[in-house]
C-alpha cells in the first residue's frame, strides 16, 4: 500500500469517527420522570371492544421539562387507544433534553403498550 493512500484512509477513519461522535455527543434525549404522571386509563369503549396494542409516541419537551408538542408516530390500532395514551403522556414532566451541552427542546418518543388483564 503507498503510503500516501494510507495517510489519507487513516484521515478520513479520522475524521468519519469524530463526527459520528459528535453526532452522538450533539442531542441528549429528554428522560421521563415516572412520578409525575399518571398511567393512561384505558377508554371504556377500548375496554369493551378488547382492544389492544402498542402506541408509538413523540413529545417535544420544553427547557422547563414540560411538553410543548406531542403526536402519534405508530398507531395502536385504535383511535381512542392513541388518543388516551398521547393525552396522558403530555401531562407528564420529563428532565429536559440537551443539545451541544445545553438545555434545549428536544423530541422524547415512548412506546405504551395497551394490555388486557
Amino acid at each position: 500500500m503507498n503510503a500516501r493512500f494510507s495517510t489519507l484512509s487513516t484521515l478520513v477513519s479520522a475524521v468519519l469517527l469524530t463526527a459520528a461522535a459528535s453526532a452522538l455527543a450533539a442531542e441528549t434525549a429528554p428522560v421521563l420522570d415516572p412520578k409525575s404522571c399518571d398511567q393512561p386509563k384505558y377508554p371504556k369503549a377500548a375496554l369493551m371492544n378488547e382492544e389492544t396494542g402498542t402506541v408509538g409516541m413523540g413529545f417535544l419537551v420544553g427547557v422547563d421539562g414540560k411538553v410543548v408538542d406531542s403526536k402519534v408516530e405508530k398507531s395502536s390500532g385504535s383511535k381512542s387507544l392513541d388518543k388516551a395514551a398521547l393525552g396522558a403522556f403530555s401531562q407528564c414532566k420529563f428532565k429536559p433534553g440537551a443539545k451541544d451541552g445545553k438545555p434545549d427542546q428536544v423530541w422524547a418518543k415512548i412506546d405504551f403498550v395497551w394490555k388486557l388483564e
